[in-house]
């Protein structure tokens, strides 16, 4: 993907409740994600380095300011930005969005593996309702140039390594 490019993607809920907008864009030396997503009404912002290395995941529910904001120094240390650290999450690479499909494509963007490759990504998954965060494990197996399974489930991805479907979650619109 060009680093002027600007992406955008929307995917409604497989039984067609809620609805997410994401828009991904290159900006100061690294990749952001933006994503609205309704139903569970949360806004959230990843930013990624130009290797899909996690810097800062923002929530935000109902205020103006981020209920909830992490970041990663290039060491892999983990805190929130209000300087409370976060040892726990330290070997997580990834934070884990349950509501969307977008939390798959940092990994798929960073992981160099072959076809027919596993490869197990420790990650931050984030709860939107009670804002905790848990360090958990995912499993990723590239099927094809554009099909990985994630956790058992097959997802086919845009060039952008942006998931098409979620079977079963989520069905890509734009």
């Amino acid at each position: 993907m060009a680093r002027e490019l600007a992406v955008t993607a929307e995917w409604s809920g497989w039984d067609g409740e809620g609805h997410e907008v994401l828009s991904l864009g290159w900006e100061t030396g690294g990749w952001t994600a933006d994503g609205v997503v309704s139903g569970i009404d949360v806004h959230y912002v990843v930013r990624v380095d130009e290797r899909w290395r996690l810097r800062q995941f923002l929530l935000f529910r109902d205020l103006p300011e981020p209920d909830l904001w992490l970041g990663v120094d290039p060491a892999g240390r983990w805190g929130e930005i209000n300087g409370a650290r976060r040892p726990e999450l330290d070997r997580c690479a990834d934070v884990d969005l349950p509501w969307t499909p977008f939390a798959a494509t940092p990994a798929i963007r960073r992981l160099r593996i072959e076809v027919g490759d596993t490869a197990e990504v420790a990650v931050a998954r984030v709860d939107p309702e009670t804002l905790a965060v848990e360090p958990a494990v995912v499993v990723y197996t590239r099927l094809a140039l554009d099909r990985w399974r994630r956790d058992g489930v097959e997802l086919v991805v845009d060039e952008h390594g942006l998931p098409l479907d979620h079977p079963g979650r989520f069905h890509r619109l734009v």
